[in-house]
């Protein structure tokens, strides 16, 4: 570079981007180390150490990339680093997406808690409503008998009345034998009902007792729940896909941060595709060609004196050592 100081300007500016995307990448590490660790002192040194490994990619990337006489050569050889370049981007700008979008993901997680929250009570409930489910079935079976023996009671009471009075019946207004029976059928009907009350009221009360103790252990299971803030790196890249399919602005917005990342960190790359072949790269390809040269001239020379030292060998051992010699010669 000091012998071609027209150079200069576009290695600085390729230099100071690659550079930059590095100090981005150290931010995107440290902010997506803090949320996981939620230490400064554990994710500042780590996303330190993240950064200077995009920086040092990135430098190797722009800086093994070679002028070629032709153009389709060029893009060939650049295509997997624009690849590469792309990837890199991606990684370091979800972080950075997230510190942009944080105030509207932390509004996310918190109704994606609440959900989490009402669907493990849900879970929770579903383990306890068939055991109450038949608590009050059988509950309502045993009320519901009951209520027809009192019906059964009361229609032979009225029954027995209307006889007593002559609205019914006879028709006869007195207490004669019939009322009697009646009457009877009524007294026997109501002894049943008391004795079945008893009865009832015994299996009422323990199913009863039964569903308290079912809605108990119910609520200390939801008072046990440990309700876990949502706040690590898949939650907020959960929060992040959820606002994106949810508003189109924040989708535009998300997209936008992402084709700036790739533009900034594939520029060095195209930079040195689109620009023509200076004097840098000009003194690079005769350096490069220089030391080839050279590896080639002691390569041969090593062969000469090889092929010299072994004149005294027969001459069919002496074509075969030329022959691979030279193959290896060939290869170098």
């Amino acid at each position: 570079m000091e012998q071609c100081p027209t150079e200069s300007s576009k290695y600085v500016g390729i230099g100071a981007t690659i550079f930059f995307t590095g100090i981005f990448a150290f931010l995107a590490g440290a902010y997506a180390l803090q949320t996981v660790f939620n230490n400064l002192w554990i994710a500042g040194p780590l996303g330190f150490v993240w950064g200077l490994m995009i920086f040092n990619l990135d430098r190797y990337i722009v800086s093994s990339m070679r002028k070629e006489k032709t153009s389709w050569r060029e893009w060939k050889t650049a295509t997997p680093r624009l690849l590469l370049a792309i990837l890199i981007s991606i990684v370091i700008a979800k972080p950075l997406e997230m510190k942009i979008f944080e105030k509207e993901i932390n509004a996310e997680l918190k109704i994606m808690e609440q959900q989490t929250i009402s669907l493990q009570e849900q879970e929770i409930k579903s383990r306890f409503v068939p055991e109450r489910e038949r608590l009050n079935e059988e509950i309502g079976s045993l009320k519901n008998e009951i209520d027809q023996k009192t019906t059964v009671r009361d229609d032979l009471d009225r029954i027995a009345r209307e006889e007593a009075d002559g609205t019914g019946g006879t028709m006869r207004k007195n207490a004669g034998p019939i009322y009697k029976i009646k009457k009877n059928d009524a007294d026997k009907a109501d002894q049943e009902l008391k004795d079945l009350e008893i009865k009832y009221g015994l299996l009422i009360q323990e199913k009863l007792t039964a569903l308290d103790g079912n809605q108990t252990r119910l609520q200390n299971e939801l008072d046990a729940l440990a309700h876990q803030a949502l706040d690590g790196p898949a939650a907020r890249l959960e929060a992040l896909n959820r606002l994106t399919a949810k508003s189109d602005a924040v989708w535009w917005a998300n997209w936008f941060v992402i084709l700036l990342f790739i533009a900034v960190e594939t520029a060095p790359v195209f930079v040195k595709l689109i620009s023509s072949a200076g004097p840098y790269d000009h003194l690079l390809k005769s350096e490069e060609h220089g030391f080839d040269v050279n590896h080639l001239e002691s390569i041969a020379r090593e062969n000469a004196n090889k092929k010299k030292s072994n004149e005294t060998l027969p001459d069919s051992e002496i074509q075969f050592l030329r022959d691979r010699l030279d193959v290896r010669l060939n290869r170098s």
